[in-house]
C-alpha cells in the first residue's frame, strides 16, 4: 500500500486539490504497486499571498532502489500544476518500469575487426572479426573516401549484412573516427 504524505506548504490546500492528488497517487500505485512513498510538495514562490500563483509542485516518488523526482511543475492554476506534475510522475514511473523490466533498448556498439587482406588495384578487402570470420567490403563501403588511407591491420568499425556471396560490409571506417 502506497503511504501518500502531502506538504502543503505556503498553499491553501482545499478538500477538492486533497482528494484529486490522492486520486492521481492511487493511480501512480495501481500502475507500478512497488512504490513504497509518494510525497508531493506544494508551493508558490515568496511574496505571493496564500490563495495565488504561479504554484509549484514537486513529486518523490520512492521505490525500490531508487528515488524518482519530478520538479518544479509550474502553473498559475493549482489544480494544472498538480495535473502536469502527475503527468510527469506517470512518464518518470514508466520509464523506471521499462529499465526495471529490461524493455529499454541499449545502444549497439558497431562491430569492429582488423583489415585481414586489401586489394587496392581492385577496390575491395577483407576485415577479419574477433570470431575469426571474414567479412567482404567495397571500395565505397568506406566512409569519407577513407579507402586509400586502410592497410592491412587496421582496426575498422563497420556494419554487416548478406551479401549475395556471403557476409559484407555496407559501412566501414577507422575505428578511431
Amino acid at each position: 500500500m502506497l503511504q501518500l504524505q502531502v506538504k502543503p506548504g505556503p498553499v491553501a490546500l482545499t478538500p477538492e486539490v486533497n482528494e484529486y492528488i490522492r486520486e492521481r497517487a492511487a493511480r501512480l500505485d495501481s500502475f507500478y504497486d512497488t512504490i513504497l512513498t509518494c510525497r508531493v510538495i506544494l508551493d508558490a514562490p515568496t511574496g505571493h499571498h496564500r490563495q495565488g500563483g504561479p504554484f509549484e509542485v514537486r513529486i518523490d516518488l520512492d521505490v525500490p532502489g531508487s528515488v524518482l523526482a519530478v520538479t518544479k511543475q509550474r502553473a498559475d492554476n493549482l489544480h494544472v500544476a498538480v495535473r502536469q506534475a502527475f503527468a510527469a510522475a506517470e512518464r518518470r514511473l514508466e520509464d523506471y518500469a521499462r529499465k526495471q523490466r529490461g524493455d529499454v533498448k541499449t545502444p549497439e556498439t558497431p562491430p569492429r575487426g582488423k583489415i585481414s587482406r586489401i586489394f587496392p588495384q581492385d577496390g575491395y578487402g577483407f576485415i577479419a572479426t574477433p570470431d575469426g570470420r571474414e567479412v567482404y567490403f567495397h571500395r565505397n563501403s568506406v566512409l569519407a573516401d577513407g579507402f586509400d588511407r586502410l592497410a592491412a591491420g587496421t582496426e575498422v568499425r563497420f556494419a554487416e549484412e548478406e551479401g549475395d556471396k556471403g557476409p559484407q560490409a555496407s559501412t566501414v571506417a577507422p575505428a578511431g573516427d
